[in-house]
């Protein structure tokens, strides 16, 4: 996750696209509209073929027109639109077409509406001047989509079980709030309960008595020696990162939001009526003092998109590892994310069994453009930016190095500037004031694969994002063109639904677990790429059209989602303890994607260039569905004592023991099967040469309101591993009753070269309910 300074440091990611989803959706974006989804309706049809030229039924289409085209002969685009319509349509010379056009737009989109016969429009659409010929339909106001692609609805499930996550309290470790951002707004909340014990403290600008409120609960800021002045005295946010991570974790509803023409609907976090205690921290130091302050004024859940560890290091030397089991202990869960160092093996950080790490994912929305080369070659990629809907002239092309120093106009002017890589922030906007026609960002991973880039850039100039294998199309071109050119083509499109997803974004740090390999971390992923959510009124972030959200990308992003829905099952189950919740999320994630296949993984590739599916290195157990984690059937549970009986397993002194727990610092009763054997929701079976057998045992609780239930075991196992598990069903008779089972992990690979990890699942299900728990294996030669 970034760091403070570096919170809105962007990620791109490539998702690739499919056009053969039932739900696939695509929305023309109006002037001055809203861009709902459009649940009910499937996949844009074409335009239908002609019967009759004359006695076609017609619909209302949008002509998206480029109104620079327009001839010099005509003299207004009102006259040109018309004999559009006049010339394409094959009814008599006579017919009033200029009441057929319904609007004409000419601010932040060039064209008109009209009523066309699918003939009409299928002519109009190879019209010279038209951008695209899209056909209208009816609008809904839109989520800002990942509560939406997390299945969360408010008129059923999780969301209405719960009212919404309402008095549930979010205790969130970041940069501060912007109080003032409609996102925190009370409208509908009663007081906070009585037993809260947090408090905003008047500081420098920030006005407590008038600035927090029944959503806003607490806002303080932790700081040694007054560091910084004023800024690191106020809980207002000055950065942006804890803005956004806020209003992602339990925003209040706000209609309308979006920016510009983009993502536009209703913003809502994914607990919109829990409420939020802001800690703002800067340091370690800050950070534990904030973890302390949030479980004394009686926080539910801790949500922290932060992290300490430059790389990994000791859970001992680890003072978020060490804070966290603090607040284990007081019965509060830690959601923290998993690190943005991906795709690299053992960079997972906040990796201790008894917090939640979370990894990023992508959704199911994209904000297409597209890159027209000299010689024809259309590349497509993503950004926002609207100013010139219709696209832009033939411009040269430059390479650059994208230094704010070396963006002079005497280099740029005139021509698109191509960068490689990611770009200081104020890269865009001084290019843009040089005179640049266009600006194109390439991802420099080779890892990264062809498609549509899933981080979408808010620019002040024309300009595309694109992954690394269009930017390659795009360096050939250059170096084969004597005189290389281009030009934008902008959709002015929100798309949801023609790309596979969830995705495993690049950047989300992977397992194995670095500081305790026997437990599998990530624990499970989410929605953590151009997530759309509040930023501070002041943000000097590139924001050229000063809009109040901003869509952002990291595993940051992702954090703030599962603390919502940590909120939504302690507002369910008020009673249950850190490990539950987190069980919970664990044991009902899906591994599927919208495609009903395998997660991906991008920035893995197989030997054919193919992207790899996701492995739980890379997911996790998969990604959340809170739907089904309110009702998990089952849950692992663990207790502080179990903690530190793993941190015995792990060899930890008594002096290591004492940084977690001072009163529990002995190492009385031995652990089964080492770190392994601890009661996690998730297996690491570590064979060696010595080792043919592997045994490990789990407890389960039954959490389900069903009297009497039973569960039968389904295993998936590797070849050369043997799973067997006993007993092979489970029978509960009155809920809260516990049951152990066994599972012997036979090693059946001696002799045989293994070097990879491999990877399978214990599932236990009944009609009702499955418990999945990833497996994952490894062979010590």
């Amino acid at each position: 996750m970034p760091s403070a300074s570096h919170a809105f440091l962007h990620h791109k990611i490539c998702i690739s696209r499919h056009n053969t989803m039932a739900s696939a959706i695509r929305y023309p974006l109006l002037c001055l509209a809203l861009l709902p989804l459009l649940s009910q309706l499937s996949h844009s049809a074409p335009i239908p073929q002609p019967k009759n030229l004359t006695d076609q039924p017609s619909s209302t289409y949008i002509v998206h027109a480029d109104h620079l085209a327009k001839p010099s002969h005509i003299a207004t685009h009102g006259h040109w639109y018309t004999s559009m319509v006049a010339t394409h349509s094959p009814r008599p010379e006579a017919a009033d077409h200029s009441s057929r056009i319904l609007y004409t737009y000419d601010t932040v989109m060039h064209g008109f509406a009209v009523r066309l016969t699918g003939d009409e429009a299928r002519r109009m659409s190879g019209a010279v001047g038209v951008i695209g010929v899209y056909e209208d339909r009816p609008l809904r106001l839109l989520t800002t989509r990942s509560p939406g692609f997390l299945g969360l609805d408010p008129q059923f499930g999780a969301w209405r079980d719960t009212d919404f996550g309402d008095g549930v309290i979010i205790g969130i470790i970041d940069s501060g709030i912007w109080p003032e951002s409609p996102s925190f707004s009370d409208s509908g909340l009663g007081p906070v309960r009585s037993s809260w014990r947090g408090k905003c403290v008047d500081a420098g600008d920030f006005n407590a008595s008038l600035l927090c409120n029944n959503k806003l609960v607490g806002a303080r800021a932790f700081h040694v020696n007054g560091r910084g002045g004023g800024a690191d005295l106020s809980p207002r946010d000055y950065d942006g990162h804890g803005t956004h991570v806020a209003s992602t974790a339990a925003g209040s509803e706000v209609l309308d939001a979006g920016i510009e023409m983009f993502a536009r609907g209703t913003a809502r976090g994914v607990a919109p009526k829990a409420r939020i205690a802001m800690y703002k921290a800067v340091t370690g130091s800050d950070a534990v003092a904030a973890i302390e302050a949030a479980v004394k004024d009686g926080v539910d859940i801790i949500s922290g998109s932060i992290g300490f560890c430059d790389s990994p290091c000791p859970l001992h030397d680890d003072v978020l590892a060490i804070a966290t089991f603090g607040a284990e202990r007081a019965g509060v869960l830690a959601v923290l994310s998993a690190g943005n160092e991906g795709p690299e093996a053992s960079t997972v950080t906040n990796a201790a069994p008894w917090v939640t790490t979370v990894g990023a994912s992508s959704v199911d929305r994209m904000f297409p453009a597209k890159l027209r080369l000299g010689d024809g070659t259309v590349l497509i990629g993503q950004v926002l930016y609207s100013m010139r809907a219709n696209g832009t002239a033939m411009a040269p092309l430059v390479f650059h190095p994208c230094l704010p120093t070396t963006l002079t106009p005497d280099q740029i002017m005139g021509k698109i500037v191509v960068c490689v890589g990611d770009s200081e922030g104020d890269t865009f906007e001084i290019a843009a004031h040089a005179g640049a026609a266009g600006i194109v960002s390439v991802d420099d991973f080779s890892w990264s694969l062809d498609g549509i880039t899933a981080g979408a850039l808010p620019l002040p100039l024309p300009g595309i994002d694109l992954c690394y294998i269009a930017g390659k199309k795009l360096r050939d071109y250059m170096a084969s063109a004597p005189y290389p050119v281009a030009s934008f083509i902008f959709a002015c499109d929100t798309v949801i639904g023609e790309n596979r997803a969830p995705l495993v974004a690049s950047f989300s740090s992977r397992g194995p677990n670095p500081v305790a390999p026997e437990v599998l971390k990530p624990d499970v992923i989410a929605p953590g790429v151009d997530i759309l959510a509040a930023l501070p009124g002041n943000a000097s972030l590139t924001n050229p059209r000063n809009s109040s959200y901003i869509l952002n990308a990291g595993t940051s992003m992702a954090c703030p989602h599962v603390s919502g829905i940590a909120a939504l099952i302690k507002k369910k189950h008020g009673d249950w303890l850190p490990a539950m919740i987190r069980s919970a999320l664990i044991t009902t994630a899906a591994t599927l994607d919208n495609t009903d296949r395998e997660i991906l993984d991008n920035g893995v590739i197989d030997r054919d260039g193919n992207i790899k599916a996701a492995t739980p290195f890379a997911a996790g157990a998969g990604h959340v569905r809170p739907q089904l984690a309110m009702d998990p059937g089952l849950v692992y549970d663990a207790r502080p004592q179990d903690y530190v009986d793993f941190l015995c397993a792990l060899n930890y002194t008594v002096e290591q023991l004492r940084r977690f727990a001072p009163d529990m610092a002995t190492c009385t009763r031995e652990l089964p099967s080492g770190g392994a054997g601890l009661n996690y929701p998730s297996f690491v079976v570590i064979f060696d040469g010595r080792t043919g057998v592997r045994k490990l045992t789990r407890t389960v609780t039954k959490v389900s309101e069903e009297e009497a239930e039973t569960y039968s075991v389904i295993v998936k196992a590797p070849e050369h591993v043997k799973v067997i598990v006993t007993p092979t069903t489970l029978e509960f008779k009155e809920p809260k009753e516990k049951k152990s089972y066994t599972v012997e992990f036979r090693n059946e690979a001696r002799g045989i070269q293994k070097t990879e990890w491999e990877f399978g699942h214990i599932i236990w299900e009944n009609e009702k309910h499955r418990v999945r728990s990833p497996v994952a294996f490894h062979w010590k030669n």
